[in-house]
């Protein structure tokens, strides 16, 4: 009989599903991006506040940018609690990246919609 030894908080699929779902909503809003400069290749302030002026554009953006601090998070994480041994360390490094994950959300909307 094997005895396993169950350790660790076991996020696996999850996380390995997270980090593709997210790097999908990444892709395709790289892609956008990239369409719309190759469409316009010199927007300046206005053809920038023209764009983010859309509420979808303003949106989209803000699901990016979620998808982009989820997705660090849990890359992070992984990094973190596979590098760091002490436990005290590990959480500090922990509590300072999703404080500034969530400062940084905080900001995205504020600059989305503070327009």
């Amino acid at each position: 009989m094997v005895s396993r030894v169950v350790v660790g908080a076991h996020y696996g699929l999850r996380d390995w599903l997270v980090q593709r779902v997210t790097a999908v909503v990444m892709a395709a809003g790289s892609l956008m991006l990239g369409i719309y400069l190759l469409l316009h290749p010199h927007p300046g302030y206005d053809g920038w506040t023209g764009l983010f002026i859309s509420q979808p554009v303003r949106a989209f953006a803000l699901l990016f940018l979620f998808s982009l601090y989820y997705h660090a998070w849990v890359g992070v994480r992984d990094i973190v609690m596979d590098y760091v041994k002490p436990a005290g360390v590990r959480l500090v490094i922990h509590v300072l990246v999703i404080l500034a994950l969530i400062l940084y959300a905080i900001w995205s909307v504020q600059i989305l919609w503070g327009m």
